[in-house]
């Protein structure tokens, strides 16, 4: 039985680590730190995730009270896979959509995403962009909960979280970027959708001018016009939170902490 309707809980979860935060549902309070559990493991990548998850996940959750708690967890990026699918002309059916997605799938990452849950904004007009996490982490992360009384509300990758938060606070045509330890999530918008997200590493010492040069490429590369303004969450780094010094560097506005 679901308690506690004023709060939830939030697990993050990297190949590192996990902490747990507590969000209030209603207000703009940052999410509250409670815990955080290195992950210990002999595998690596996301089975070794998956194999660590139990141990801290208890550990985590230690002198909690979280039985019957709402709980999200939300996984690195670097965890899960990200892309964008171009419908099939006179797509009818999810199944044609669905086949699509598992052929770019294929193309982009050279296996069938069959390892994989897949969840997308489906959509038979336009380019949509589809998520992959893998089952054998998803099936770790619900069975340990279960095991815990969580009562599961979402596992979603952190990029997805962070669009979901602010989405509805981006401008027109603003690009939006999530910083998570030394990666930027880059996504591109155009008219108000997004286009596409590029991975960025964020380099010691990371300014306007960098941030300027890495947008202005990946818009070269997507043949799209660079943003006059990006909008940041997350670990934004100190300088990037600051107004540019130069007019001819993109302007950047912080949106808080990601979701």
């Amino acid at each position: 039985m679901l308690k506690n309707f004023t709060q939830s809980l939030r697990i993050e979860v990297t190949q590192q680590a996990m902490r747990l935060l507590r969000v209030k549902r209603w207000g703009s309070a940052a999410p509250e730190l409670l815990a955080e559990h290195a992950l210990v493991s002999g595998s690596a990548g996301a089975a070794g995730v998956a194999e660590a998850v139990p141990a801290a996940l208890a550990a985590l959750l230690a002198g909690q009270s979280a039985g019957g708690r709402a709980a999200s967890f939300v996984l690195s990026d670097e965890l899960v896979r990200l892309w964008q699918v171009n419908p099939p002309v006179q797509a009818a059916r999810l199944a044609d959509l669905e086949g699509a997605a598992a052929l770019r799938f294929h193309t982009l990452f050279g296996e069938t995403p069959a390892a994989w849950h897949v969840s997308a904004d489906w959509n038979a007009a336009a380019p949509f962009m589809a998520a992959a996490i893998p089952r054998l982490l998803k099936a770790a992360i619900e069975n340990a909960a279960e095991q815990h009384g969580l009562v599961v509300t979402a596992i979603v990758p952190h990029f997805v979280a962070a669009w979901n938060r602010h989405a509805g606070a981006l401008k027109n045509d603003a690009w939006f970027g999530v910083a998570q330890g030394n990666v930027l999530a880059l996504a591109a918008c155009e008219d108000g959708k997004l286009r596409a997200v590029r991975h960025v590493a964020i380099p010691h010492g990371a300014d306007h001018y960098w941030l300027t040069q890495a947008a202005q490429r990946e818009a070269l590369l997507l043949g799209l016009q660079p943003p006059a303004l990006i909008q940041l969450s997350g670990e934004v780094p100190a300088a990037l939170a600051k107004p540019a010094s130069s007019d001819k560097h993109i302007a950047t506005a912080a949106l808080g902490v990601a979701a």
